[in-house]
């Protein structure tokens, strides 16, 4: 039993409190880990030894999907520039018209909002690639997250009101999002591996 919101909810198996680290599970222990929320940003200084234990975790043949802090993020300079109002209008259009456009004004990278990150660790696409593979794990998909309107709240907000500019919205970010090029300059990296 779970307490959410000041109610108890039911969960379909048993909650487990350890240490990433140094995690309360034998080795081989699960077909599938999953780190989401950038678990490994939140440890810090130990994100390698963290991500190290995950892999760890794995069974052979076993599945590992990460979500990773990579970098400050990027935008679409078409997308920016447009005034908020017209966006949700400008992605009704057919995907295959809009792509040209963003791709051809190209992107800017977000400003870094600290200098600092304090105890926060980032893993560059290039470090996470070459410590997965360190550890055995063979990368089977890496998606960039949220490449095209970045930190803007306002205009995500605009373009969710319109179901069919979302699901645009949505297939753009996708393809944006498989991107070499993307994958490097991410706010957020998802990643599916298996050993």
């Amino acid at each position: 039993m779970l307490r959410l919101a000041g109610r108890e909810v039911r969960v379909p198996f048993d909650a487990v409190r350890g240490d990433g680290e140094h995690p309360p599970f034998a080795r081989g222990a699960f077909r599938e880990v999953v780190l989401l929320g950038n678990a490994l940003g939140f440890a810090g200084r130990g994100a390698p030894a963290f991500l190290a234990r995950a892999r760890d975790l794995l069974a052979p043949g076993g599945r590992l999907i990460l979500e990773v802090v990579a970098g400050p993020g990027e935008h679409a300079l078409y997308l920016a520039r447009l005034p908020t109002s017209t966006l949700a209008r400008l992605l009704r259009a057919p995907v295959r018209a809009l792509r040209p456009r963003i791709e051809g004004e190209g992107y800017a990278a977000e400003p870094i909002r600290r200098a600092d990150p304090g105890p926060f660790y980032r893993f560059g696409s290039q470090e996470l690639t070459q410590s997965l593979v360190d550890l055995g794990v063979r990368i089977e998909e890496m998606l960039a997250v949220a490449p095209l309107l970045g930190a803007l709240p306002d205009r995500l907000e605009t373009v969710g009101r319109d179901p069919v500019a979302w699901s645009h919205l949505l297939e753009l970010e996708e393809l944006a999002g498989r991107e070499t090029p993307r994958i490097g300059a991410a706010a957020a990296v998802l990643v599916s591996g298996s050993v």
